[in-house]
């Protein structure tokens, strides 16, 4: 069985959750029942096991060996908790926002920003893919004052990016045929002072552009396989 904080481990998690939805359980007691569920076969191991995977508290490597995956969607700093109205965290994506489902873009929501903040910025990434992260949303230039984004639009100014299929705007998961389910990890960062990126950057546009700039981070996981 997978251990706890394993990619297959967040895949049972996906599967057990799923189950319970369609048992008719409402989403606030699935989402618990799933966990219990799991941490009844898995108790997370104590600080300091010597066989746990090396990196820091609360994090883990994706497939290629990155310890920098936030795993969390609830901010230990009390920033931005960022959700959506079409899945909640580390459950499935609907077709409909798949690559080749429709390619809609989902919509998401999110609290005031600190204090300070001069941008908001998102991108979506899927760190599971073979060839290494691949960029499926990036936008930029989003108000301070905006409080999230409607399906399939954006708030006035923002800006689209381009993603990893060569395209502007959102590209849908679209993971090869039989692996195991994806992690789609949506991260939208308040910044400080405005980026100034124009039309089209990329995922690594940005992160550059961010450098020291980030107040802070809210992060949300979709899963879709096929």
């Amino acid at each position: 069985m997978p251990d706890p904080g394993s990619h297959g481990y967040d895949v049972k998690r996906t599967r057990l959750r799923a189950e319970y939805d369609e048992r008719g359980v409402p989403d606030q007691h699935a989402d618990r029942a799933a966990n219990e569920e799991l941490q009844r076969a898995h108790p997370p191991r104590p600080k300091g096991d010597p066989d746990r995977a090396a990196g820091p508290t609360g994090t883990r490597g994706t497939s290629r060996g990155d310890p920098s995956i936030e795993e969390s969607a609830t901010p230990a700093d009390g920033g931005l908790v960022l959700r959506s109205a079409a899945f909640t965290d580390h459950t499935l994506i609907p077709d409909r926002y798949s690559y080749e489902g429709g390619n809609v873009s989902p919509p998401l929501e999110w609290g005031t920003p600190p204090d300070g903040t001069a941008e908001l910025v998102l991108l979506c990434e899927d760190p599971d893919a073979p060839g290494g992260t691949f960029t499926h949303w990036v936008v930029t230039g989003i108000p301070p004052e905006a409080s999230g984004v409607d399906e399939n639009a954006l708030p006035p100014r923002a800006t689209p990016g381009r993603n990893g299929f060569g395209e502007s705007g959102w590209g849908g998961p679209r993971p090869p045929v039989g692996d195991d389910a994806h992690r789609y990890f949506f991260r939208l960062h308040a910044a400080d002072q405005p980026l100034g990126l124009g039309d089209e950057p990329t995922a690594d546009d940005v992160r550059r552009a961010l450098g020291g700039h980030v107040l802070t981070t809210g992060t949300l996981v979709g899963m879709f396989g096929r």
